[in-house]
């Protein structure tokens, strides 16, 4: 059994895990900084046991690992002829994982990303544009993909022609944009003004993805639900983003060591910065609450996040049976069984 996108949507909507760059460059299996999804070629097994985990965790979709596998990145990693390759294996992969034995077939999206090349002063870098989404969506086509996911954009004249070519596909597709700390796209719009545009020109979810924690996305979601008729997508950082530094490119650690490598935490130092599980609970419902159908996490996400941002719209998932419990726990415990000495440890632990 298999729900459409659109029917998950009217019936309680989407849990989509994505993020995983960050994940994999945190178990040794890609490299921070070029941030290519070699990983669908050198460790096949390692991205497949990832997607299993997302939906052991609850997520309903499994997006195909080809972010930032266009021509333009493989170009600059002279590994153009890896291009084709990697996606077609990414795709591949998702979709095994998707036929395997699971409570509910999860969908399976392709994936086009932001690029380096579009420059809105350079006609010609649209076409280059163009050209790259239009080959992935090819593949993605071939590989009988759900639906498309067309994220971190933060330019929304890229954002539309990656949507354009989307539609010539016929499949349904889902625009989600990143708004820097300056508050507003690369070209001007609002992230509200760009998602009304999108929707006009038939996304069927818009919304917002990376670069903002829960704290600093929450308020621009408000303002493009009050601006859109249609479904909206929320797919934040898990981590504590504030006023002062919204994104999590510039988010400081007051406890950083000399011995970090970079003036910043992002990419790679920043786990102190780390939202819980239970503060991606309270953003699941915070945005649920708000209207929101298409919600999930991108960098950083782990598979707990998804289990308790799950539990908090109200479903079980396979990973339901292990949420924590501590009545048996030695310190924190209330069974009859622990023994007294054991639990009066707590007032001095």
């Amino acid at each position: 059994m298999k729900r459409s996108l659109h029917e998950r949507l009217a019936q309680g909507g989407v849990l989509c895990a994505e993020g995983y760059l960050f994940e994999m460059e945190r178990r040794g299996y890609l490299q921070a900084g070029s941030f290519v999804p070699e990983v669908a070629l050198d460790h096949p097994d390692v991205l497949a046991n990832l997607h299993r985990e997302f939906v052991h965790a609850g997520s309903d979709v499994i997006v195909a690992f080809t972010y930032n596998a266009h021509r333009e990145k493989m170009r600059i990693m002279e590994k153009e002829h890896l291009l084709e390759p990697l996606n077609t294996a990414a795709l591949r992969i998702a979709k095994d994982v998707a036929a395997e034995e699971w409570p509910e077939t999860p969908l399976v999206a392709g994936n086009i990303s932001n690029t380096n090349v579009f420059n809105p002063d350079d006609p010609a870098s649209r076409d280059d544009v163009r050209t790259m989404f239009e080959e992935m969506v090819g593949w993605a086509v071939d590989a009988e993909v759900d639906y498309m996911v067309c994220e971190t954009f933060y330019y929304h004249e890229e954002a539309v022609i990656a949507l354009e070519e989307v539609r010539k596909s016929g499949l349904p597709c889902v625009v989600t944009l990143g708004l820097f700390a300056e508050g507003v796209l690369r070209d001007g719009l609002t992230v509200e003004e760009s998602c009304r545009r999108l929707e006009d020109k038939g996304a069927d979810v818009v919304g917002m993805n990376c670069f903002r924690g829960p704290e600093t996305m929450l308020p621009h979601l408000r303002r493009i639900r009050s601006e859109i008729n249609g479904h909206m997508a929320a797919l934040p950082v898990p981590f504590r983003t504030t006023k002062r530094h919204p994104t999590f490119f510039n988010l400081p650690d007051p406890n950083s060591s000399a011995d970090q490598p970079f003036l910043t935490t992002f990419p790679t130092a920043l786990d102190p910065m780390a939202c819980n599980r239970y503060e991606m609970a309270r953003f699941a419902q915070n945005a649920y609450d708000m209207g929101i159908r298409y919600l999930g996490v991108c960098c950083g996400c782990s598979a707990v996040h998804i289990r308790e941002m799950a539990h908090a719209l109200g479903r079980n998932t396979p990973a339901s049976s292990y949420t924590p419990d501590m009545s048996k726990q030695f310190l924190f415990g209330d069974d009859d069984r622990l023994k007294q000495h054991i639990t009066t440890l707590r007032d001095k632990a």
